[in-house]
């Protein structure tokens, strides 16, 4: 029933991340058509009825949260399998993506999927063609060059001119810092940030992933030109880029730059938990600064929902809890020991929860999971053939596993 009526009822907390950022005590949300009609105290809504009515006495309310940056899988081995296999996938789960063809046209160290530069210009722009507002409007379909070091000059140019077009998007891996910057400097006469700039590769309509050690000029250029960036907090832990020498997120804020956070992959920060990367986000900086005014835990929740969907192009209809803007919705379950005691709800979000005490989730006012399970997927069975294909795949690739540094008897 996509276009049924939902009410969620008396919430313990609704947070809202208004323009007052308010967060409701006894709340209520009534969704119609998809779309977010009323929100408030519970008594100012008792007069809505809905098709389904949720109990909400237990559970604290968000917008549905934003990951800005995560790879499916790399290299050639998958190339052309995902984009038709996954949107089954995301049709009978009914989330909302963003997705795009990584394309290369330069040699990498990386086994990436390279083109002739005309040849990855036409599929990108194929590919936004077929998939863009699928799924009901819940797919978004983006350029996806892999990074200015392994494309063309030519290609960062003609992807841009595609997605400006189309009135889409375009995201690409992007670090500096001093190594980084010496060597563009050499080969390109200016910094990475800068160099994108002269193409005219940057702008509101660019993401840019990771973007560690930049340096205050390319800061500046970000702010100037609108350009978003995409963190990965756990990856950057994870691999020892360097938060303290290398992380600017902080400087970004103040800048105001919009800044989504990102899980990035499997095997970098080992989950795909944003409640995570938003908890991490909230602690790096103060470690990393010895100060703990940075990253606030709103500051964290605001990356994670809002301006998370800003980053991406999405603030208009997503990342708050709003009359008009899509139902998109988390909801918590706030009798897990996680939450215990609750004084101040954003806290326990943020320092002490993770994805494991969400209690229900709604996208396009469709009740995707439901009282922590999904419908969509015989979950056991699902593990099962992961489990089966992971062990596949080792045996024909002859690698031995598991690397650990202890022995498995």
């Amino acid at each position: 029933m996509p276009n049924a009526s939902l009410k969620i009822d008396h919430a313990r907390y609704v947070v809202t991340l208004d323009p007052e950022r308010r967060i409701i005590r006894d709340g209520t949300i009534f969704v119609e058509d998809g779309r977010i009609q009323r929100v408030g105290k519970a008594a100012e809504l008792a007069d809505a009825r809905a098709d389904r009515v949720i109990d909400g006495r237990l559970l604290l309310v968000t917008p549905g949260f934003v990951n800005g940056h995560m790879h499916i899988s790399y290299a050639h081995p998958v190339r052309g399998i995902f984009p038709d296999a996954c949107l089954q996938a995301y049709q009978d789960s009914g989330i909302r993506v963003v997705m795009g063809e990584c394309v290369t046209d330069r040699e990498a160290p990386w086994p990436l999927p390279r083109y002739a530069t005309d040849e990855a210009a036409t599929r990108t722009a194929a590919f936004i063609d077929r998939w863009d507002g699928r799924l009901d409007g819940r797919l978004t379909a983006w350029a996806m060059p892999f990074s200015y070091e392994t494309c063309t000059a030519e290609l960062l140019r003609a992807l841009k001119q595609v997605v400006d077009q189309r009135g889409t998007s375009l995201t690409l891996h992007h670090n500096s810092g001093p190594r980084a910057r010496k060597e563009a400097e050499a080969r390109y006469g200016a910094s990475p940030t800068a160099y994108l700039a002269a193409l005219g590769v940057l702008g509101p309509n660019v993401v840019l992933a990771h973007a560690l050690g930049l340096d205050d000029a390319e800061m500046d250029c970000l702010a100037r030109t609108g350009t978003a960036v995409a963190m990965c907090p756990v990856t950057a832990a994870k691999g020892g880029r360097g938060i303290p020498e290398h992380g600017r997120m902080p400087e970004l804020l103040g800048r105001g730059v919009k800044i989504a956070l990102g899980c990035d992959s499997p095997n970098n920060s080992n989950h795909l938990d944003i409640v995570r990367a938003m908890n991490m986000a909230a602690i790096q900086y103060k470690d990393a600064r010895q100060d703990m005014r940075q990253v606030p835990a709103e500051t964290a929740l605001e990356m994670a929902t809002l301006t998370g969907a800003q980053a991406i192009g999405l603030g208009d209809t997503l990342g708050s809890i709003e009359p008009g803007k899509k139902a998109d919705l988390v909801l918590f379950d706030t009798q897990r020991p996680e939450w215990q005691a609750l004084h101040n709800p954003i806290n326990n979000l943020v320092y002490n929860a993770d994805g494991r005490s969400i209690h229900t989730v709604v996208v396009d006012g469709r009740v995707v999971v439901d009282a922590y399970r999904q419908s969509f997927v015989d979950e056991a069975r699902l593990f099962e053939a992961v489990q089966e294909i992971g062990e596949q795949l080792q045996a024909r690739t002859g690698i031995t596993f598991p690397r650990s540094r202890w022995p498995i008897v």
